[in-house]
């Protein structure tokens, strides 16, 4: 396990460690460690174990604390020593582990070792023109960064497809870092990209990257940094990976979030007739040790490891069949990850056609809460997990409940569907299901055989009717088959209380501020290929809200001007199937082009989504969608 704090759902995200575990930063520190020899680390704000981590390569003399609670006790593999013993110390360097240190460093000269040159983590700052508030270096915007899984290997390519939503916070001058690894780790290329200037759509394909850089086949991340942000940290995306062979591939999933977690659960065994391939991809500029990475069918406590070493921002594939032989769906597996990667994707094989999905964070911090057992019922049904049902004439969906916090033995689980129109159809309780259950559903199990046949949604929401706790963080993966030709899409996501007027804890949650400012602001990219984009929106209300809502669909071109805007009505706990060619004019579309989007607006009440691509021969995908 890396010794690394990275993100709470209390404090957010670690600025620090993003800090240090920057690229450009680890070249910096690898550059600052080769030259300092012995090295007197003082530790004022508690870097040093992170930055121990994250830079192994310093030779430490010893860890120097103020704080004489933390004088003796272990900090980054060292004992801490007290700072007033470091003028003793024997040592060539001495680093102040801080950033923006120049005033600890003025002080601290007249008590340093006898010839012992004095450095801080200045030294392994980002370029000045890499960063959005220069004046303040551990600030959030200076590293809106991400990962993203890049491929291009003469059958698949990769495309990312973005926006610049910034300059709608009044950002100017966006401009995207990129720097591609292989997949031994090895920088591949690296270049910037201007955003457009205005909310413009920003693609980037891996035929292109390959193209310009004259690159062979490579499988491997692309590490992103957006400089100029305004409002958001976090660079969003969808990625779409599509054969170029002519073969039958089509996926897309959600951005990679950004912050290296324990635990990541949701990935499926395979069927019989499949192979799962989980795409394990170091994010940081030390190597994961062989058997530092872990898989564990869901509930069995008894992990098996991954007993390879994994190079610096290498990429690896692992069959889940080399390490659970016979295990198949609907068993379910977790990933222990040691906070060595972000949310990996993994890749499943069957009958010739290929889809790739994301498996999400398990969380450490959670208990289970009684609070959510005894809601009020001003809060309704509380929280509540919605997901496509998709046109049942063509399509089979397909649940499967999977914990996402280390301490969550059971859930109490019921599943509501309804038609688009806000009916509900059916209620179906699922049971009392433990952490290692096999309970997937198909939903052709509990509908009539004529009920949705244009579509609808349903929703995974807690049941008590058996006793059981809940903390939550209720999360489902979803499967759509297309009945006809065998492509599957899978998506997965957590539940939220949706479009209240009362609030629990943190919740209901908006894109933009409190109840009962409840809003929408969803990303939908365009085709590409001779393949159309379709979405799902779905209305959720955990109590009743607004009869309608009152979305609007605007589309926007490459440079972010606004081309066109309609108009839609979706009933309260409805859902609606939107294709863009449906509701834009086919000139407005061609001159969006494939770097246009269209933007899903509404400021009475809050939509959740899915996304995807419709080849028109069989294929599809689907991912829930991005919000900013």
């Amino acid at each position: 396990m890396l010794d690394i704090e990275t993100f709470d759902n209390t404090r957010g995200g670690n600025v620090v460690y993003k800090a240090l575990a920057h690229p450009l930063a680890a070249r910096a520190l690898a550059e600052l460690a080769a030259r300092a020899g012995r090295v007197a680390l003082v530790d004022p704000d508690g870097i040093a174990p992170a930055l121990l981590a994250l830079c192994p390569a310093l030779r430490v003399a010893g860890v120097y604390v103020q704080d004489v609670h933390a004088v003796g006790r272990p900090c980054g593999g060292q004992t801490a020593y007290a700072l007033t013993e470091l003028p003793r110390a024997l040592a060539d360097t001495v680093l102040i582990a801080a950033f923006d240190a120049a005033r600890v460093a003025e002080r601290l000269q007249r008590f340093l070792p006898a010839g012992a040159a004095l450095l801080t983590l200045d030294a392994a700052r980002l370029p000045q023109d890499w960063l959005t508030v220069p004046q303040r270096y551990l600030e959030p915007k200076n590293f809106a960064t991400n990962f993203v899984f890049f491929r291009d290997d003469d059958h698949a390519a990769t495309r990312l497809t973005t926006a610049n939503y910034w300059a709608g916070y009044g950002a100017q001058g966006v401009r995207f870092q990129h720097i591609l690894f292989g997949e031994d780790g090895a920088v591949l290329a690296e270049w910037e990209t201007p955003a457009p200037q205005g909310p413009g759509g920003y693609v980037l394909d891996s035929q292109d990257v390959r193209t310009r850089f004259g690159l062979g086949p490579f499988t491997g991340q692309l590490f992103i940094h957006a400089i100029g942000v305004a409002g958001h940290d976090v660079v969003k995306y969808a990625l779409d990976t599509y054969a170029t062979d002519g073969g039958t591939l089509l996926s897309c999933t959600h951005d990679a979030n950004a912050w290296p977690s324990m635990c990541f659960a949701g990935l499926p065994a395979p069927r019989a007739d499949e192979r799962v391939v989980l795409w394990v991809q170091n994010s940081h500029a030390v190597p994961i040790p062989a058997g530092a990475l872990a898989l564990d069918r869901m509930g069995a406590q008894a992990p098996v490891a991954i007993a390879e070493e994994i190079a610096p921002f290498a990429t690896r594939a692992v069959d889940v069949a080399d390490l659970f032989p016979g295990l198949h769906w609907p068993a379910q597996l977790e990933f222990l990850a040691g906070r060595h990667v972000v949310r990996p994707r993994y890749e499943v094989t069957r009958a010739g056609r290929t889809r790739i999905a994301h498996v999400n964070v398990e969380r450490a911090d959670l208990r289970p809460d009684p609070g959510i057992a005894s809601l009020p019922e001003e809060m309704g049904r509380g929280f509540l997990l919605p997901f496509p049902v998709l046109p049942r004439a063509r399509f089979r969906t397909l649940m499967l409940p999977t914990p996402m916090a280390e301490t969550e033995d059971n859930t109490p689980l019921r599943l509501d569907v309804f038609d688009a129109k806000g009916g509900q159809l059916a209620s179906h309780y699922m049971g009392l299901l433990p952490r290692g259950h096999e309970g997937a559903l198909d939903l052709d199990e509990i509908l009539p055989a004529d009920a949705l046949q244009a579509g609808g949604h349903a929703e995974l929401v807690y049941d008590f009717r058996e006793g059981g706790a809940a903390n939550g963080w209720l999360h489902a993966l979803f499967r759509f088959e297309d009945k006809a030709s065998g492509h599957a899409a899978e998506s997965s996501f957590g539940a939220h209380i949706f479009n209240t007027l009362m609030v629990y804890k943190n919740e209901p949650q908006s894109y933009t501020g409190k109840p009962p400012g409840l809003s929408t602001r969803l990303f939908l990219k365009l085709g590409f290929g001779g393949r159309e984009s379709f979405c799902v929106l779905i209305y959720p209300a955990s109590a009743p809200w607004v009869a309608q809502s009152s979305t609007d669909l605007e589309l926007y071109d490459a440079v972010g001007t606004l081309l066109e805007k309609t108009h839609l009505a979706i009933a309260c706990s409805g859902s609606a199937l939107v294709s863009p060619a449906a509701h834009f004019s086919a000139s407005a579309l061609n001159a969006a082009g494939t770097g246009g989007y269209v933007l899903i607006r509404d400021t009475t009440c809050r939509l959740f989504g899915f996304h995807g691509l419709d080849d028109g021969q069989g294929g599809f995908s689907l991912d829930h969608m991005f919000g900013f």
